[in-house]
């Protein structure tokens, strides 16, 4: 499968999926409020090369959506292309406690498994192998990203994982060249405590290699100049596809 249909079949999904979540609104609790599917654009931008095929050699295989909110392109691989699915989040810090997610399982009939677990406690995942993690806009939020990523890659094959990164500390030191990561104040960006570690490029890059991964593809979207880990207009992202090399 070229990447063009797996997109365009990503995006109609989203629809029907928006569609399925009004008839079935929850009174107690709301579903999360973000378009987690747009990731599809993010990995449209990042894949290259015959990576740009990589979702069909994962179809089938067993795959972890991790920080998941609702799970939505979890459901979506298990739809369209016959992934189990395991979905992994920590109700606490979850949107809606994992409802959403655990209500969609129920309701959609599909190889969906609903997981609580704790990344920043000691920890173990559902499965023995997965064919692929999906594991967006978590890193961050983690007090050990060492410790995850490494029991990650020795699990599964491919891993694709996007973080907030910064060129610059928020008093204009320059850091994107640097191997290195900027510990933020629980109130230094958007008042939110489990905002913890930004790293810089170069830090990211071997934080990976430091884990046992092998980078494949990797882009960077949002603030392209002077990105910082605190400010809100100077939000960076860096999106990666790694292998794991273990």
């Amino acid at each position: 499968m070229n990447f063009e249909t797996f997109r365009d079949r990503a995006l109609a999904y989203r629809e029907d999926l928006l569609a399925r979540k009004e008839k079935i609104a929850p009174a107690d609790f709301g579903w999360y409020p973000y378009d987690t599917m747009a990731n599809v654009f993010h990995l449209d931008a990042l894949l290259g090369g015959d990576r740009r095929e990589i979702f069909g050699e994962i179809a089938g295989t067993r795959i972890a959506d991790i920080g998941a909110a609702d799970g939505d392109f979890g459901f979506f691989l298990a739809e369209e292309l016959g992934c189990a699915v395991d979905v992994i989040d920590n109700a606490p810090t979850n949107f809606n406690g994992l409802r959403g997610a655990r209500r969609l399982a129920a309701e959609l009939d599909l190889p969906v498994e609903v997981h609580e677990i704790d990344l920043d406690a000691q920890f173990s995942l559902p499965a023995e192998r997965y064919g692929a993690v999906l594991f967006l806009g978590l890193l961050y939020h983690l007090k050990n990203p060492f410790l995850v990523l490494e029991r990650l890659s020795e699990r599964a094959e491919l891993c694709f994982v996007s973080t907030r990164v910064a060129q610059q500390t928020p008093d204009g030191t320059e850091i994107a060249g640097q191997p290195v990561a900027y510990l933020l104040d629980p109130a230094e960006a958007n008042d939110d405590a489990t905002n913890f570690w930004i790293f810089s490029e170069a830090g990211l890059r071997r934080l990976f290699a430091r884990t046992g991964w092998e980078v494949l593809d990797f882009t960077a979207v949002g603030c392209q100049e002077a990105s910082n880990p605190r400010d809100q207009d100077k939000d960076q992202r860096a999106f990666a596809l790694l292998r794991s090399t273990r």
